[in-house]
C-alpha cells in the first residue's frame, strides 16, 4: 500500500472520518485501492521476470549451439570430418584476413607466410607460396590442399582408432577451454550492461549486439584453437617422432665470435640454414635427419662490464667492444 496504493490519500481519508487505531477497515474505496496496488505489484514482479528470461534465452541460444556442436563430436563415427570442417571454414578467413586489403592497405603476404609456417609444418617459403600470383580464393584453396595433405601423413604414422579419438579431443579441449572463458566474459557483460541505460540505451539490446559479437569471436577462437592443435598433438610419441623426422624445417645457427673482437661486431653476425634440413625444407617428401642446435660454450671466462677489454685497447669493456655487443 504503501509503495503502490496512494497511501497518502487513504491516510487523509481515515483521519477525517475519525477512525481510531485497530479499528477494522471496510469501505469499498479502501478495498479496491488494495486491489490496485496488488496489481500493480503482480505486474512490476511479472515484468521483472520476463525481462530476467528475456537475458537468459541469449545465453541458452547461445549454449544449444556450443553442446549441439559439442554432442556432435562425441557422437561423429568420423570426426575428421569434422576437423576437415574447421580447416574450410577458418582457413579462408584468416587468408582474407592478410589479403584482403582495406582503405587501400597492401596485402599482407609475410604475415600470412608466417603464419602459416607458425600453424603448420609445411615448411613454405616466399618462392614457393607465390601468394602474389593468386587471387585470396586461390591462396585459401592452396593452403586448405596442403594442410590436409600434411595431415594426412601425420595420421598415416598413427593408429586409425587412436587417431579418432585424438581428434575428438582436439575439438572436445577447445570448446571446453573456451566456453568456460566465454561464461565468465558474459557474466561481467551482464553486471555492467544496465549502466547503459544512463545513456538512454536499452540494456537488453546492447547486451544481445555485444553477446552476438561475442559468441561470432568465440566460434572463431576455437576453430582458430583446432588448427594450432592440430599437429601439436599425438596419441604416441614415437609415431610423432617418425612424423617429425619427415617435415620441412630450418635449422638455424648463430655464428658468434669465441671471443669479443673490435673487427666482428654483433651485427655483422648471420643466420644460415644448417644440415640436411636445408635441403629438405619446402615439399616434406623426403626424410631428414634431425639436427639439433646445442647451446654455445664460451672458450674464455665471461667478461664483466667494468673490466679491460680482450681486445688489448685498455679501455673498459663496455666502452670498447661491449658497447656494441
Amino acid at each position: 500500500m504503501r509503495n503502490f496504493g496512494a497511501a497518502d490519500r487513504m491516510t487523509r481519508i481515515m483521519e477525517r472520518f475519525g477512525l481510531e487505531e485497530g479499528q477494522e477497515l471496510e469501505h469499498r474505496w479502501l478495498n479496491k485501492s488494495v486491489e490496485t496496488a496488488q496489481k500493480r505489484v503482480e505486474q512490476r514482479n511479472y515484468l521483472i521476470r520476463k525481462r530476467t528470461l528475456d537475458f537468459d534465452d541469449v545465453m541458452n541460444m547461445q549454449r544449444e549451439v556450443v553442446y549441439t556442436y559439442r554432442n556432435e563430436t562425441i557422437d561423429s563415427e568420423e570426426p575428421r570430418t569434422l576437423i576437415y570442417e574447421v580447416i574450410d571454414e577458418a582457413v579462408p578467413a584468416k587468408v582474407k584476413e592478410y589479403l584482403a586489403a582495406e582503405r587501400d592497405e597492401e596485402p599482407n603476404y609475410t604475415g600470412l607466410l608466417n603464419w602459416v609456417n607458425t600453424t603448420f609444418p609445411l615448411g613454405l617459403t616466399k618462392e614457393k607460396a607465390q601468394f602474389e600470383t593468386r587471387t585470396v580464393d586461390e591462396n585459401a584453396q592452396f593452403l586448405i590442399g596442403k594442410i590436409k595433405e600434411a595431415y594426412e601423413r601425420k595420421s598415416s604414422h598413427e593408429e586409425a582408432t587412436a587417431v579418432k579419438s585424438l581428434e575428438r579431443y582436439i575439438i572436445l579441449n577447445a570448446v571446453d577451454r573456451l566456453w568456460q572463458e566465454h561464461l565468465y566474459a558474459m557474466d561481467a557483460l551482464r553486471e555492467g550492461v544496465y549502466l547503459r541505460g544512463y545513456a538512454q540505451k536499452d540494456p537488453l539490446i546492447e547486451y544481445k549486439t555485444e553477446a552476438y559479437d561475442m559468441f561470432v569471436e568465440l566460434m572463431a577462437n576455437i576453430k582458430n584453437e583446432v588448427l594450432h592443435n592440430l599437429f601439436r598433438s599425438t596419441s604416441n610419441l614415437q609415431a610423432f617422432e617418425n612424423f617429425l623426422a619427415t617435415l620441412p624445417q630450418f635449422l638455424l645457427r648463430e655464428h658468434v665470435p669465441t671471443a669479443p673482437s673490435a673487427n666482428a661486431p654483433a651485427r655483422d653476425r648471420q643466420l644460415q640454414p644448417v644440415g640436411a634440413m636445408a635441403a629438405v625444407a619446402g615439399d616434406g617428401d623426403g626424410a631428414g635427419e634431425m639436427t639439433l642446435d646445442l647451446p654455445i660454450r664460451r672458450s674464455m671466462p665471461k667478461v664483466g662490464r667494468n673490466e679491460p677489454c680482450p681486445c688489448g685497447s685498455g679501455k673498459k669493456y663496455k666502452n670498447c667492444c661491449g658497447r656494441v655487443a
